[in-house]
């Protein structure tokens, strides 16, 4: 009889397969082993973004933006543009809709409107002018920041109803509890106390970001439900995207 790993174990190769384009194998996955997956997405954050930092260091001789431009574009290849594909989604349908039914039409709508648009942009760009501010930094910035972003919309999954269809292949992954919700902040204590024991960032700021994230979090679920009456697989990318701007911001300022 061959050994196989408990879903809590399997849910960190689930989490790579689901969020990003990195072939890690593994099919085939239980439903349960789906929704463990929830609770390695800043694993997963974390991991992307040391390579990230890393290939940020080596394109520095280029200039801070050129070489944020470019890992902002090797970001979305990893992932596939997993999370933008949610900001564009969610900023079209909470900007064009009227009511709950007119924003889940358009978040099924797979045409990217003017909203949409206009949100890439400034994620995109915002998001490499933050990481060029930060220069060398941005080695040991990216793995927290991928890591910090990633752990609010499992607070949202464990704590608001999913109001899209039963079929959505994002339902399993987001039928994820408090149990998921309390391991992926898990993660990002350990990734920030193993940065503030390095001396690479203060207490002070990583108190700061905690409670950045803290706060996108509220709002965003907030409006969620307000607009909605639950979250989306959408809504949970927008978050993300939401939260690597808001960590930048906190890392890059006066740095």
């Amino acid at each position: 009889m061959t050994w196989r790993a408990p879903p809590v174990l399997r849910g960190i190769r689930a989490a790579f397969v689901f969020m990003t384009r990195v072939p890690v194998g593994g099919f085939p996955y239980r439903r349960e082993d789906w929704t463990w997956a929830a609770a390695h997405a800043p694993l997963v954050g974390l991991v992307l973004g040391a390579i990230l930092g890393g290939l940020d260091r080596v394109l520095l001789p280029l200039g801070a933006l050129p070489a944020a431009l470019f890992v902002m574009g090797a970001s979305l290849l990893l992932t596939g543009a997993f999370h933008e594909d949610g900001l564009a989604d969610t900023s079209d349908a909470l900007g064009g809709g009227h009511d709950t039914s007119g924003v889940l039409a358009i978040l099924k709508d797979s045409r990217i409107g003017t909203f949409g648009g206009a949100a890439l942009v400034v994620s995109i760009a915002g998001r490499a002018a933050l990481l060029a501010q930060l220069g060398p930094a941005g080695l040991w910035a990216l793995p927290l920041v991928g890591c910090a972003a990633r752990v609010a919309p499992i607070w949202l999954m464990a704590r608001l109803p999913y109001v899209t269809a039963a079929d959505a292949k994002s339902r399993d992954v987001a039928s994820g509890g408090l149990p998921q919700a309390i391991v992926a902040t898990l993660w990002f204590v350990a990734a920030a106390g193993v940065a503030m024991e390095s001396a690479l960032v203060t207490v002070a700021r990583v108190s700061i970001l905690a409670i950045v994230a803290i706060v996108v979090t509220l709002v965003t679920g907030w409006r969620y439900m307000r607009r909605a009456g639950g979250i989306t697989g959408d809504f949970l990318g927008a978050t993300e995207q939401l939260g690597e701007l808001a960590a930048l911001a906190v890392l890059a300022w006066r740095a």
